[in-house]
């Protein structure tokens, strides 16, 4: 049910939301409770920081009542969750992992160079 929460709401947000604050967005998961009362949306910014991404989701939690609407529409469920917009720190987290992982590659690389030059030089 998650999984069909997430694609609607990914273009309701694209095609229904008119709130400037909300731009290119990323719906990268939904945990939905066993008795579907309740909705939490994780979203990232397309090319955002974190002040951005707790904006969206801050403009996303002002319009849940409208998504929920619209969402109960087009799924035809006897009960709706309660939809709770959360920023979504892992991809910033996987960015900054990867980043510190090429300059770790990148410092391995330049000092096994550094030792080559110096047993030619033997």
């Amino acid at each position: 049910m998650g999984d069909q929460i997430q694609r609607e709401l990914a273009e309701l947000i694209r095609d229904e939301v008119r709130d400037p604050r909300v731009g290119m967005v990323t719906v990268s998961g939904v945990d939905v409770t066993r008795d579907l009362a309740h909705a939490k949306v994780y979203v990232t910014p397309l090319g955002g920081n974190r002040e951005e991404g707790v904006e969206l989701a801050e403009a996303l939690n002002h319009a849940s009542s409208f998504l929920r609407k619209l969402l109960g529409q087009r799924l035809r469920l006897r009960t709706v969750p309660a939809l709770k917009f959360v920023y979504d720190e892992s991809f910033e987290r996987g960015a900054r992992l990867s980043a510190l992982i090429d300059q770790a590659v990148g410092e391995r690389s330049s000092d096994a160079a550094g030792e080559d030059e110096s047993n030619q030089d033997k």
